[in-house]
């Protein structure tokens, strides 16, 4: 059948004839899908990735230098202070751990001022400051460490505020300034940032880490300071006011991250389970309960955790941990490790803790711990005693579990990490 030239038209690509309205339904598609695409780079832009690096923790560099057993006797009443009187909704302590991160391995690179000056961080949910040393800074923590120049900055502006954050092996006392700061793809102008001029003890000279990023709620900013998030939120950087961590728990395995500003469905399985959170400055939530082998051993009433990525284990209330150890056969505490047979890992109990009705079982392949010292392999214990009734959902639980850290709705997600 021959189609009438008056209603045709000639694609000069293909030669092939077609119905004028076909043509033109057919660039309306193509214009539509364009917009389609655009939209896509729009939103991908909005959402930040910044991949996280394991890298040797503090401990395993004390350890390797014999210096772990002499330290931990000073510091190990000190362990996990920071969140004393949480459970409670107290206001921020006064006094933060830096014992805390012993055991952290997760770190990520930033940078801050124009041109870029490159930090390894830890994206810590369980404080609300950024601070870096700065050049200006004498102690013996910042002699190996990288320090910020401002007069190499063109971008940085000096502030009126001076920061001191207690911790439990001395105080980190500095300066409040403002600079870019560029975190993934973004850069987040006139962000506010302590710089160190005193660091407390010898403990951060081995820390792999320059600084900290605190990622928890504002009203836990030491000196009123405005953290990263909410600038990222006020910019308009982020899709949604929303980040999530994915960590990968295997030695040497790649892929960790965290995603500002939405999730990545890569990362998880099944749907994800929201749970409100109880008190607005570490991520704090409900626990229904602790079960071991089917059995309630802890919170049968209901307790408080708090899901912090500043915390390497799982923490709990003294009785019910001793009852998961002896379980699992952990031996006698040394070097504040719980020793297990690497042999016994298949057959012990999964711990199971139980948030808003939901059961989120942890096996034993996520809470047995394995470290090289000296060319010998060992296992422990991912868990740790903490005299108090509050819980620590550290990295431990992380791993296994995919979570959303929710700023607009206050409320955390859940979702099974693949």
């Amino acid at each position: 059948m021959t189609i009438k030239a008056a209603t045709t038209r000639t694609h000069s690509h293909w030669n092939l004839t077609f119905p004028c309205g076909f043509l033109q339904l057919f660039e309306e598609a193509k214009m539509k899908w364009l917009l389609i695409a655009l939209a896509c780079i729009q939103l991908s832009e909005c959402i930040v990735r910044v991949k996280l690096f394991k890298g040797k923790s503090v401990r395993d560099v004390l350890a390797e230098r014999g210096l772990l057993e002499e330290f931990l006797k000073e510091h190990k009443d000190n362990l996990y202070s920071r969140f004393r009187g949480a459970s409670k909704g107290q206001s921020f302590a006064s006094t933060d751990s830096l014992v805390n991160y012993l055991d952290l391995s997760y770190y990520a690179t930033i940078s801050i001022g124009t041109p870029p000056q490159s930090f390894i961080v830890i994206f810590d949910t369980g404080s609300s400051n950024l601070w870096v040393p700065s050049n200006y800074c004498y102690s013996y923590a910042c002699k190996d460490h990288t320090k910020f120049i401002p007069q190499d900055s063109s971008t940085f502006q000096m502030g009126e505020k001076s920061v001191s954050i207690r911790y439990d092996t001395g105080s980190m006392t500095g300066i409040l300034g403002y600079d870019t700061v560029r975190v993934g793809n973004i850069d987040i102008t006139h962000q506010e940032f302590g710089l160190s001029i005193t660091e407390p003890g010898n403990f951060l000279y081995y820390a792999k880490f320059d600084g900290i990023l605190g990622l928890g709620y504002p009203n836990y900013a030491v000196s009123g300071a405005t953290t990263v998030f909410d600038n990222m939120m006020s910019e308009n950087l982020v899709e949604r006011p929303l980040f999530s961590f994915y960590l990968t728990r295997e030695n040497g395995q790649s892929g960790s991250e965290v995603v500002f500003g939405g999730v990545d469905p890569n990362h998880f399985t099944g749907q994800i389970n929201w749970v409100p959170v109880t008190v607005q400055g570490y991520w704090q939530i409900q626990l229904d309960g602790v079960k071991l082998n089917g059995q309630m051993v802890a919170c049968q009433s209901g307790c408080q955790a708090i899901v912090d990525t500043g915390t390497s284990l799982i923490v709990g209330s003294a009785a019910p941990i001793q009852k998961i150890l002896h379980a699992i056969g952990a031996g006698p505490e040394n070097d504040a490790w719980y020793y297990v047979y690497c042999n016994s890992v298949s057959s012990m109990p999964d711990v199971t803790f139980v948030i808003n009705g939901i059961d989120y079982p942890i096996p034993s392949s996520a809470y047995v711990l394995k470290k090289t010292y000296k060319g010998k392999n060992y296992c422990v214990s991912g868990f740790e005693k903490m005299n108090d009734d509050l819980w620590i959902l550290g990295d431990v639980f992380i791993g296994v579990y995919y979570s959303i850290f929710d700023r607009g709705g206050n409320q955390m997600g859940f979702a099974k990490a693949v």
